[in-house]
């Protein structure tokens, strides 16, 4: 695309040069910076009402309900203060209210700044921000602090309409290609289903389980609870000091539907770990996912992992039974929805515990048969899970694509028409 004619530098080592025509201040210099006040799910619930209450979350636009009255009324930016959202960015308008873990800013001077731009450079910027550590944070005094490129307001706004047409686009090739894996999942969850309730033989003689919402299973099955398969533990209640040498660290976050994946991935101290906890994990331990939003959420552990310390959740360690095939047992939905979901569902807070997890009822064919459906799940997702695998990286690099983008345009590398 086309370039300015003339560039200066900013001074800026994440912004580079910048068209020379161009300013450069402070977010506290060009802006008023307040905050949200604390809102409770009480209060919401005793004055419902139309008016949003915007909070540190993302999903939803970052709704966690509406009131009867609002403290914000005109056109706003706010950023999430606090959390694992720290520094993301909205712009706002109308009548709303924001919790205390949201910043507002609006101009000084609105002849300056067009709203609908400042997300944009914000969201770039906040990255480099942001205070990492055990809270992440970017407070309103960091925030005013943040240097903030200012191309003439015209330009501005032509910048934001460019951005808003090119991340819409975008945008909705992400979204079409995740309802697309959505699909995948789905389908890769009715083969494992299929599979670890009715075996692979379609001629086989059937008998009934006992139990109402499973119905008939293969006649040479048994039933039995995991506690009597398997070895069912806590792992370790606080995680052991962060050593960037040191053994991995398992932990929820890094369990997704039967992988362990690297996002997130901390290392601790091997002479801080608690040994008497027996927290070293072995090649196909099953972590089971203790409390939260992906509670009941398992993957078993891969080879590569073998030695790496578990963090809060529980491990299932198989001793009479496949344990491959117990793990594809404890993704399908007779064991994730009829059971381990009403578990965790007892509470406020998703939560499932030891006992709840070896309680769990199990359908066991012989063993060399559990080996056998083994195989046959994994040859009959492997080419799902590598088109996933392809979606994904095609998604990360529209991600990719959608960064650069807009960082070329809010620091003026490439010039919008």
């Amino acid at each position: 695309m086309e370039r300015y004619d003339k560039y200066k530098p900013s001074g800026v080592e994440w912004i580079g040069e910048i068209p020379e025509h161009w300013g450069l201040a402070t977010i506290g210099r060009v802006s008023n910076i307040g905050r949200g006040r604390v809102i409770s799910n009480v209060e919401i619930g005793e004055n419902y009402g139309k008016y949003p209450v915007y909070s540190s979350q993302t999903e939803n636009d970052g709704v966690m309900g509406y009131l009867n009255a609002f403290d914000f009324d005109g056109e706003y930016v706010t950023w999430t203060t606090d959390g694992a959202n720290a520094g993301t960015v909205f712009h706002r308008k109308g009548k709303f209210n924001c919790t205390n873990v949201c910043g507002t800013i609006q101009p000084k001077n609105w002849e300056q700044i067009d709203l609908r731009y400042l997300p944009y450079f914000l969201n770039l910027g906040t990255r480099y921000s942001v205070r990492l550590d055990i809270n992440p944070k970017l407070m309103n005094n960091m925030m005013a602090k943040m240097p903030f490129v200012i191309p003439p307001k015209k330009e501005q706004a032509t910048i934001a309409n460019y951005l808003d047409d090119k991340t819409a686009q975008i945008d909705t090739l992400i979204a079409n290609k995740q309802k697309l894996i959505e699909l995948l999942k789905e389908e890769r969850t009715a083969i494992i289903n299929q599979a670890v309730t009715k075996g692979i033989n379609s001629k086989v003689k059937l008998k009934s389980s006992g139990i109402d919402w499973l119905g008939e299973i293969p006649a040479h099955w048994e039933v039995k609870k995991l506690k009597y398969v398997a070895e069912v533990k806590y792992g370790l209640g606080q995680p052991p000091r962060q050593k960037a040498d040191g053994l991995p660290l398992i932990r929820a976050t890094n369990v997704e539907r039967g992988k362990i994946v690297d996002k997130d991935l901390i290392y601790v101290d091997p002479d801080d770990i608690p040994y008497d906890r027996n927290p070293v994990l072995k090649e196909n331990d099953i972590i089971v996912v203790r409390s939260g939003a992906y509670t009941a959420d398992s993957a078993i552990i891969p080879k590569k992992y073998e030695g790496a310390i578990t963090g809060y959740d529980m491990v299932a360690r198989v001793i009479n039974a496949d344990p491959i095939f117990i793990s594809f047992c404890l993704l399908s939905n007779y064991v994730l929805i009829n059971q381990l979901y009403l578990h965790r569902l007892r509470a406020a807070q998703p939560h499932l515990n030891k006992e709840e997890l070896g309680e769990t009822l199990l359908l066991l064919p012989p063993l060399k048969e559990q080996q056998i459906i083994v195989r046959h799940i994994e040859i009959s997702i492997e080419k799902i899970d590598a088109t996933i695998s392809r979606i994904e990286s095609e998604i990360e690099l529209l991600q990719e694509y959608r960064t650069a983008l807009i960082s070329e345009a809010v620091t003026g590398k490439i010039k919008v028409a």
